[in-house]
């Protein structure tokens, strides 16, 4: 099943985001995390990608597994950065090899120490190159990127709508956003992305907050602003982790309840490899 023909279900879809484990034996403790959410019937489910060294074969061997064990839909992820061609296409046979037909197609970020402006030397220096590839010469179902506060190594607003502009034209069937937690955020940046010119739907990404460092951290990290009301509620109850939870899940579940009602065609949630917060948001929107 390609996800594309998913949003012409004229219903909502739901997906889950997981980062792979760094040893084999996370990779059991991961695959336990995803069946318990499997139970709830997402549409698909993705798995981020670490460049290089076994982060990128355990992604690998996670995607393909979960098509397999659990018969949902998976989503490779897959970097530009630091690949050359041969690399990129023994990863897509691996994971065509397994069914993986879908594919997030990144630019991925630069290894660290990399000078600011400078990338290491690959085949597809960005995205939407990587994308026509995957689309044009293999035949897969690709989505990408998008940034409602722009990327955070973007100059402006207008040169990020325009990367995804190139995104779509490169064969990017649909978009999927970093996340964030103010919905006016994404549904500017829908309105911006239709003028233009962009038809594919504009996945939502969402995540549940369940600890206030680390929020602030992934947020800075990725560019994202925090709402100073999300903030209040948050440093009040920092040192009560069942109130954060409970504050975080709150938050997203009418996050998501006003993005659906409002017409996006879905919610990828973030998951951070955590299933309570997840799934109790999902509960509620069900």
């Amino acid at each position: 099943m390609r996800i594309v023909d998913l949003f012409n279900s004229q219903r909502p879809i739901f997906s889950f985001e997981f980062f792979p484990p760094k040893t084999e034996a996370g990779i059991e403790k991961l695959l336990d995390t995803i069946e318990y959410l499997a139970e709830l019937s997402p549409d698909f489910v993705s798995v981020t990608y670490g460049a290089g060294g076994g982060t990128r074969d355990l992604s690998i061997a996670v995607s393909s597994q979960i098509r397999s064990r659990f018969g949902i839909e998976p989503m490779a992820h897959i970097t530009a950065m630091g690949h050359s061609l041969q690399e990129i296409d023994s990863i897509v046979s691996q994971l065509r090899e397994s069914g993986v037909e879908n594919f997030l197609g990144l630019r991925g970020d630069p290894p660290k120490g990399t000078a600011p402006g400078e990338l290491p030397d690959m085949h597809f220096p960005y995205a939407n190159h990587l994308i026509d590839y995957l689309t044009n010469h293999y035949g897969l179902c690709v989505g990408g990127a998008c940034y409602p506060e722009k990327h955070i190594d973007c100059p402006t607003p207008e040169q990020d709508l325009e990367i995804a502009v190139k995104k779509v034209q490169a064969g990017a069937k649909f978009l999927v956003t970093q996340l964030f937690f103010d919905n006016q955020l994404y549904f500017d940046y829908v309105a911006r992305a239709r003028a233009a010119g962009i038809q594919v739907p504009i996945v939502p990404g969402i995540m549940p907050v369940t600890n206030v460092a680390q929020v602030e951290r992934f947020a800075a990290m990725c560019g994202s602003s925090l709402p100073p009301a999300l903030l209040s509620r948050l440093h009040r109850f920092q040192d009560d982790e069942h109130a954060v939870l409970v504050t975080g899940i709150e938050w997203a579940t009418e996050q998501c309840r006003d993005l659906l009602a409002k017409g996006a065609p879905g919610i990828h949630f973030y998951t951070l490899n955590k299933s309570l917060a997840t799934r109790l948001v999902f509960r509620n929107l069900k």
